[in-house]
């Protein structure tokens, strides 16, 4: 994904040799380890309803580059992360040209997959070729490059946690309130990352009941980002603007149907008096809200309050309960194929939201305070804190 100034990609398919992810752009001398980025990565494979993928994979790290004695370099850092399931799929996903044919195509698709617009853009008549890269899968490589973002935000006091909100029909019992960063660790210790233990044991329950009816949960999430200072993002323009930013990074994971910052949709049904976020003024203060209807967020730029980002995730259509499909190429009626999956990954989706907003702030960060070391950064960022309210 391009963003300003900081450059992300990711490659690897889902049962190829590994995932890949490089990240240009972080200064050097940012303390960096594997231990860190695998924390991350643990925190993704975990949450009730995952499917039996996660038994198998094990993800750990790899620095490939971009790291000396526990250091950036300022050079592109490239990350690895190996698929223990690659044994199993050698043949098949081979790049060897002798093993084609090896497995059978896939040429049922599945509704709400990739899959069928995939192979008709590209040509494909095995739907394996679109599947493999479209997976969710990918956001592995996602959470260790949001996890380096994440390490040098943490430099600037500035922190990214989930929470999910609502799994299929169960929700916490204010979804609205204002965002509390002491959900994170609670979160944390719920099977499907909820604060709240009774909606956590309904959820569970009703993953269960899916499960065995062979069906599929989707759900919502929650990201705050706390500690960042005003001015990021700009409002001159309409691709700088920061929450557009984020809604881009966030709605780009796989199955994520709906993006909001702030009150969202729900500021839509209120009174322009019961929505915005009156301004007040302290000395020892300086500027600050009672409120944070916006989200951290007002016409584009942060204001200094947590920003809060809303996600819905659509359940996986990957189902062993078998929808109508047509095969691609015989053009019959069939039953979609089915491809080893999740009952529900929402707990797993917030922490790929994480990895995606901490990866979207990082940038704005590096876009308004530069810097080719971590001390240049700071210097500038230290300077832009301790002046901005003198220069109104």
């Amino acid at each position: 994904m391009m963003f300003s100034k900081l450059r992300f990609l990711t490659s690897g398919e889902s049962h190829g040799r590994g995932l890949v992810a490089m990240l240009e752009g972080i200064p050097a001398g940012l303390p960096l380890d594997e231990d860190f980025i695998n924390t991350d990565l643990k925190r993704r494979q975990q949450g009730h309803g995952r499917g039996g993928r996660m038994k198998i994979e094990q993800d750990r790290a790899i620095l490939m580059s971009g790291v000396r004695w526990g250091n950036t370099l300022g050079s592109p850092i490239s990350l690895l992360i190996e698929n223990r399931d690659w044994e199993n799929w050698r043949p098949g996903m081979s790049p060897d040209s002798n093993q084609a044919g090896s497995i059978p195509p896939v040429t049922r698709p599945r509704p709400g997959h990739a899959d069928l617009p995939g192979a008709l853009k590209y040509g494909h008549t095995d739907i394996r070729n679109i599947l493999e890269r479209s997976s969710a899968r990918e956001t592995a490589a996602r959470v260790a490059a949001g996890s380096v973002a994440k390490k040098f935000l943490a430099e600037f006091g500035i922190s990214v946690g989930s929470y999910v909100m609502s799994i299929g029909s169960v929700s916490i019992e204010n979804p609205t309130s204002p965002a509390d960063t002491a959900l994170f660790g609670t979160a944390d210790d719920s099977p499907v990352r909820c604060p709240d233990a009774d909606a956590s044991t309904k959820m569970v329950e009703l993953i269960d009941s899916a499960a065995e009816k062979g069906d599929t949960l989707g759900g919502i999430f929650r990201i705050i980002v706390s500690g960042a200072p005003v001015g990021l993002g700009s409002h001159i323009q309409w691709d700088k603007k920061l929450n557009a930013r984020l809604m881009m990074a966030i709605g780009s994971i796989q199955a994520i149907k709906g993006v909001e910052t702030g009150a969202g949709f729900e500021a839509a049904r209120r009174l322009g008096s019961e929505v915005m976020d009156e301004i007040f003024y302290e000395k020892e203060r300086g500027f600050f809200r009672k409120s944070n209807n916006s989200g951290g967020i007002e016409g584009g730029v942060s204001n200094g309050m947590p920003i809060v980002i809303t996600a819905a995730m659509k359940p996986i259509p990957t189902l062993k309960k078998a929808l109508r499909s047509v095969d691609i190429i015989s053009h019959e009626a069939i039953e979609a194929a089915y491809e080893r999956s999740d009952t529900c990954a929402v707990p797993a989706a917030s922490v790929v939201g994480e990895a995606m907003a901490a990866l979207c702030i990082a940038d704005a960060m590096l876009e308004k305070f530069g810097g080719d070391s971590i001390k240049e950064t700071r210097r500038n960022f230290d300077a832009f804190v301790e002046n901005h309210d003198k220069t109104l």
